[in-house]
């Protein structure tokens, strides 16, 4: 997936008429690191694929989807394309079919002990809610920390820097629904 994704997001950048340069400022990813994701010679982080995702007006979903050329109504479970982070082992499958629609959903599988923490800026959309499938999550947002379980579901507030973290010694799993486009 890494030669798709490079190519994916050297498309997203040229297509809105960014620089390397242009982009960098806009997600706060070094112009070298921005070069070496483009050319397949770097597997970016989380961390680095949401600030660019968000830089390019894309959620990390559907930058993801998109590298793996989906564009059907219906998306099969086999399907369903998954990124896993190479610094923490944080799994990513796109739940939802890859269309232009303003709803995304997202699984996610946080390993045991794992922590990945996104900027404020990395959020592109309305509303984001996030509902506990397996384990426990801790997530900060901000400066309030939210403490869930098996079951819990979440109401995010407007952007704030934060973090997903995994307490316990067990994978946790949850999903994430996205409604796209900026808050108002």
């Amino acid at each position: 997936m890494s030669a798709s994704l490079a190519s994916t997001l050297h498309s997203a950048r040229v297509g809105r008429d960014l620089s390397v340069n242009a982009l960098a400022e806009r997600s706060g990813v070094s112009r070298a690191m921005i070069g070496k994701i483009e050319r397949g010679e770097a597997q970016p982080t989380a961390v680095l694929l949401g600030r660019l995702s968000g830089a390019l007006g894309m959620t990390l979903s559907e930058l993801v989807a998109r590298a793996e050329g989906a564009g059907d109504l219906l998306r099969r479970a086999a399907d369903q394309p998954a990124w896993t982070d190479p610094a923490t082992g944080y799994r990513r499958r796109a739940i939802s079919p890859a269309t232009e629609g303003p709803l995304e959903l997202v699984e996610v599988e946080l390993p045991p002990g794992a922590s990945v923490s996104y900027p404020a800026d990395a959020y592109i959309f309305k509303y984001q809610q996030i509902w506990v499938l397996e384990g426990d999550l801790h997530f900060r947002e901000g400066d309030v920390l939210h403490q869930l379980a098996t079951g819990d579901c979440l109401q995010l507030g407007p952007p704030a820097p934060c973090t997903f973290i995994n307490p316990t010694t067990t994978a946790c799993r949850y999903l994430v629904a996205l409604v796209k486009g900026r808050r108002p």
